[in-house]
């Protein structure tokens, strides 16, 4: 497939930022919602070697190079409407670190045709990467149909940080698990074995989702899968800190710690988003030591 490289992207809304959503600079023959982003060392650092993103998706780029790289995802319409699709590829040379994330939740959008949005990722790890993927919460109106699956392939000595996170809707608005119906599902595989699936999906067929055996008092759900040698000492402190937590009855905030080889899994549950959103970003204080920089510091 033809690349383009970063040069000739388009200027962005800041100096430093390019936009890669313009038309001439994607792919012949690319189907709508389709994006890719590669990142390399480049005299000594991390630098964005292609970027480019078709409608509905818009990639941003503010940083392209140093010592990690940053790109946020995001959409024409601010949000997924029925149908839209959206399928990124990312790829990681040897040693090469890159931060995703989003610009805001993603929403998506009521569905009265019940026709279902979705959105994949694919993710190649070479020796030494390391990807961290941390988006905003996906927020699901009422009526709406959403199916995510993400995958990631690493090589030996790569190393992921993925938060998988999803709100209960738009609660103030007496919306609440209101969704026609939500998947996601994450794999991991070291140098091409599978290393753990987990697969989520909430169907109102099933059951209530709101009933007191399913979701219950609770309107935030969130996975954090750490893997890889460059995250082992915050695997072992959050293994011990969530340890250590007393099992609460009724409490608002539920956090369990599972070990799997070369790294964790942690979940959490809540009462109120916030709660989630605080516990998640005590877990990746150490991003800043590994990127280079905090990316929560300008927006958490």
């Amino acid at each position: 497939m033809m690349q383009t490289p970063v040069s000739s992207r388009r200027a962005g809304l800041a100096q430093g930022c390019f936009v890669a959503d313009a038309p001439e600079r994607v792919p012949r023959g690319i189907a709508p919602g389709c994006g890719g982003l590669e990142a390399e060392i480049v005299s000594g650092q991390s630098t964005v070697t292609s970027a480019w993103a078709s409608s509905p998706l818009k990639l941003l780029v503010p940083r392209a190079r140093g010592e990690s790289v940053w790109a946020y995802l995001s959409s024409f319409g601010g949000g997924m409407v029925a149908g839209d699709e959206t399928n990124l590829s990312v790829r990681l040379g040897e040693n090469a670190r890159c931060f995703i994330s989003t610009q805001a939740s993603t929403k998506v959008y009521h569905n009265p045709n019940q026709r279902a949005c979705g959105h994949k990722l694919n993710a190649a790890l070479e020796k030494g990467s390391v990807l961290v993927l941390a988006p905003d919460s996906v927020q699901c109106f009422a009526g709406s149909n959403y199916a995510q699956r993400q995958g990631f392939h690493l090589q030996e000595g790569a190393a992921l940080v993925m938060v998988d996170w999803f709100s209960s809707g738009r609660v103030a608005r007496g919306e609440r698990w209101a969704f026609t119906r939500f998947q996601s599902r994450n794999e991991v595989f070291v140098n091409g074995e599978r290393l753990f699936a987990d697969s989520l999906l909430l169907d109102p067929d099933d059951g209530p989702l709101d009933g007191p055996h399913r979701m219950g008092r609770f309107n935030c759900l969130a996975l954090i899968a750490l893997v890889g040698d460059a995250v082992c000492e915050p695997v072992a402190k959050s293994l011990a800190q969530i340890g250590a937590q007393p099992a609460a009855r009724r409490a608002s905030l539920v956090c369990t710690a599972s070990p799997i080889r070369q790294g964790a899994l942690l979940r959490f549950a809540g009462e109120h988003m916030e709660d989630v959103r605080r516990e998640i970003r005590h877990h990746l204080h150490f991003l800043g030591a590994l990127l280079g920089d905090d990316p929560f510091d300008r927006k958490w």
